[in-house]
């Protein structure tokens, strides 16, 4: 397992690499009481969604697995792939504060519906996807 430091812009995120998965792990706040309605929630193999406020610290951590070597020769192996794009555009959900992505993190299991998780597991072959429509969320917002 491949460990990232932590950066400050990655705020309440860390994140490790192995077997080809990006593993994003987001710290409970302290603040807040109820961690249920603050960590990140994950349909299996269908989508994620996160807090708000926690997105552009995904996005940091997004941005630092693209740096390690081990995302560099998936996406090697993968080269033909740069065209699929597996992930919708984000969308924030008025009512929770939450921004849903769907994609491929973790892997289908048959459940239905999204639960909170304490990880986020994405393949290292689907994280510049991710980063992309994070992005795209943000830099929509800061046009408003």
């Amino acid at each position: 397992m491949y460990v990232i430091p932590v950066t400050a812009a990655m705020q309440r995120w860390s994140v490790s690499v192995e077997a080809g998965v990006a593993l994003f792990a987001c710290a409970p706040s302290i603040e807040d009481h109820t961690a249920v309605r603050v960590l990140p929630r994950m349909w299996p193999g269908r989508g994620l969604g996160v807090a708000g406020t926690d997105v552009a610290g995904l996005l940091a951590s997004v941005g630092e697995v693209m740096k390690t070597p081990l995302y560099w020769i998936s996406r090697h192996e993968l080269a033909r792939s740069w065209d699929a794009e597996p992930w919708t555009a984000a969308r924030q959900d008025p009512d929770d504060g939450f921004v849903y992505v769907s994609g491929p993190c973790g892997r289908a299991d048959g459940s239905v519906g999204y639960r909170p998780v304490y990880h986020l597991p994405v393949a290292l072959a689907e994280v510049r996807g991710l980063r992309i429509r994070l992005g795209a969320h943000l830099g929509a917002g800061s046009l408003v």
